[in-house]
């Protein structure tokens, strides 16, 4: 009866750790959009043994208006390290799938993204507000 009840335990912990990670790496909607540009995809948080724990985005950047000459990057950071850039292309709609991690840690678990239209040198990019998600 003892063993039993012990293997009752120890089957409902496995168990019960296996729902936390597959709600931990459930895919969720990250629309952001701002003039001239739309990124419509999900992110996750990878568990921490793939993908180094990271923040994974993926969907789709699009030029929102073809006529101003301008392109678009999608932009995300993590852990306090500089922002890491996906271009879009002109005219056209890119398709993202990108993995943001801090390699000095075991998982991260903060990330700030943000989209982005490229003005050029001479005007100011115009940008969302930075969205920011903690694990």
């Amino acid at each position: 009866m003892r063993k039993f009840a012990t293997a009752v335990v120890a089957g409902g912990l496995f168990f019960g750790g296996m729902g936390v990670a597959v709600a931990d790496a459930s895919w969720r909607d990250l629309s952001v959009s701002t003039t001239g540009a739309v990124f419509t995809g999900e992110y996750r948080w990878e568990p921490q043994s793939r993908n180094h724990g990271g923040f994974h985005v993926r969907g789709r950047l699009s030029d929102d208006d073809h006529a101003d000459g301008h392109n678009s990057y999608l932009r995300a950071k993590v852990a306090g390290y500089g922002w890491h850039h996906i271009k879009g292309a002109q005219k056209k709609t890119v398709i993202v799938d990108k993995v943001f991690f801090d390699g000095s840690a075991l998982q991260t678990n903060n990330a700030e993204v943000q989209l982005c239209r490229d003005r050029g040198t001479l005007r100011p990019d115009n940008c969302s507000g930075i969205r920011n998600f903690r694990r």
